[in-house]
């Protein structure tokens, strides 16, 4: 098995077939596509693209927007692999820090965060249809 990451645009497409409910849910295609902010790595597994990380790097912040691994693919740190790229790329960027969203009820992606030194800052009443989100962050600098 041949691991991968890249930040190549040329799986874009195939990330969308192997992520319907992320890539329709928020135009994710679109923003990937048509925003200048948007930063992406592609994990890839014998070049198949198997998960993925996106991301807005607005002038000296990160902004998490979407961390996806194919079921199949869980639970073999990949996604934590795909956090040290990122965290690395805010880095080289002069990131001051790193927020996002995570619905509460995701226990696997709260760890996940807390593992890398995101803390919570605010809850977002309702923000996942009704469920209330939790507001992380990372200082960098």
């Amino acid at each position: 098995m041949i691991e991968k990451v890249t930040k190549d645009s040329f799986y874009l497409e195939e990330l969308e077939k192997n992520f319907p409910q992320v890539f329709t849910k928020n135009d994710i295609l679109g923003h990937m596509k048509n925003n200048t902010f948007t930063h992406y790595f592609t994990y890839l597994v014998d070049s198949k693209p198997i998960a993925f990380i996106n991301y807005d790097l607005i002038y000296d912040r990160v902004e998490l927007i979407d961390i996806s691994v194919l079921e199949e693919f869980q639970n073999q740190h990949i996604a934590s692999k795909l956090m040290e790229y990122m965290i690395a790329d805010a880095k080289q960027n002069h990131a001051v820090n790193i927020t996002l969203e995570v619905n509460m009820t995701n226990f696997k992606a709260i760890h996940l965060y807390e593992k890398y030194g995101f803390h919570k800052v605010a809850i977002r009443k309702g923000y996942y249809q009704g469920i209330d989100a939790i507001l992380m962050e990372k200082e960098l600098m």
